[in-house]
């Protein structure tokens, strides 16, 4: 029927009208060789332009949501001429490509918006520290394009012990007032960066970059202030650990530059002075650390300061210098006054000369009394 009323309506329009102003008005139906659709079946109006009333016929089932189907150009016109549809111009074209829209949910996305649903809820933090891992692998997602809308979280639950949680979300859909519905399940858990040994390390060893990887570990296995990679490397541990581990902040310290009764320059320095002597350190102690040093040739006990390995600095103004005459608040000396200089010999003295032996000391400090006898007084 469709057939016989385009023909009568063709030879009326030729007969009435110029060939010219008949293809202004009714123009021929022209196949197309590209086709995009979004719903689940292919029609006529799809297919070729200027389809007219026939244009909602459907003759193929469309393909697979985000694939492309291919069809020849004698598939195509053995179907429109089953569905009374003739006359239509083909041109070059030797196929059909036929694609079908959709909507794609990448697998990142929806792990995304899990991890965003319960960000700072149930005592979780942030979503960048959530790992989220699904009961099933969720892959990529493809929707039909006509759902437009965001992933909206419609119901929550999570259990903290577990780390297990069931969320429900819903999209809305283009002219459509029922949303796609979707429903996830699996665990979400808090997790922390930070650096792992990947070897064993004793407390003695420096920590080198090879020593360190950088992971993410549930929060719950680092108690206390994980340690970053970079601020690992060159310290030492305070006890020896095993690969594996994750380093808190408080498992790393300083390196000892000086470990105890151990045999240690000794770098003596004032203004315009250098000196250097042997001595063994008293106690351990890191880079900028004040420990206590003896110096083995005057057998004096000095503090100075880890300046290096092996390296201990003593500053004059820290040695016990002789000291000056207390002054009077009543004395004459003015505050702007410049003190007096420093006796450098006098420090020098005091830091390599040996002490006097004992009977010298005590000469000088008890004074000898000549005791002359006075003749016997008779009674």
């Amino acid at each position: 029927m469709i057939r016989a009323t385009l023909a009568t309506i063709s030879t009326l329009l030729a007969l009435a009208l110029p060939a010219a102003a008949a293809d202004d008005f009714i123009a021929a139906p022209t196949l197309r060789a590209s086709v995009t659709v979004t719903s689940d079946v292919v029609r006529i109006g799809d297919l070729i332009d200027n389809a007219g009333s026939a244009a909602l016929i459907p003759v193929y089932r469309s393909p697979d949501l985000g694939t492309t189907g291919t069809l020849t150009v004698g598939q195509v016109l053995s179907v429109l001429r089953a569905k009374q549809v003739i006359g239509v111009m083909t041109g070059d074209i030797k196929e059909v490509q036929v694609t079908r829209l959709a909507r794609t949910l990448a697998s990142k996305d929806i792990e995304t918006a899990v991890a965003a649903t319960l960000e700072r809820r149930f005592g979780l933090g942030e979503a960048a520290n959530i790992t989220i891992t699904f009961d099933r692998g969720v892959a990529d997602m493809r929707l039909d394009a006509s759902n437009t809308g965001a992933l909206q979280p419609v119901a929550t639950r999570y259990d903290a012990r577990s780390g297990r949680f069931d969320i429900a979300f819903e999209i809305v859909n283009d002219g459509n007032p029922a949303p796609t519905k979707l429903r996830f399940t699996g665990t979400a858990i808090e997790t922390v960066e930070v650096a792992v040994l990947t070897r064993d390390v004793d407390r003695a060893e420096l920590l080198k970059s090879s020593d360190l990887s950088l992971e993410r570990r549930p929060k719950a296995e680092v108690a206390g202030e994980p340690a970053a990679r970079d601020r690992s490397i060159g310290m030492q541990l305070r006890r020896p650990m095993r690969a594996g581990t994750p380093i808190r902040v408080a498992d790393i310290v300083k390196p000892d530059f000086v470990v105890r009764d151990q045999a240690v320059t000794i770098i003596y320095q004032v203004p315009g002075l250098y000196l250097t002597t042997r001595g063994k350190v008293i106690e351990s102690g890191a880079e900028g650390d004040t420990v206590s040093v003896l110096n083995m040739q005057s057998k004096r006990t000095l503090t100075g300061i880890v300046t290096g390995r092996g390296q201990v600095t003593v500053q004059g103004a820290s040695q016990s210098a002789p000291t000056a005459p207390a002054v009077e608040q009543t004395s004459s000396i003015k505050r702007d006054e410049a003190p007096a200089p420093v006796d450098t010999a006098a420090l020098v003295r005091n830091l390599i000369q040996s002490p006097a032996p004992p009977a010298q000391v005590a000469q000088a400090q008890i004074p000898q009394v000549r005791l002359s006898q006075a003749p016997a007084k008779s009674e």
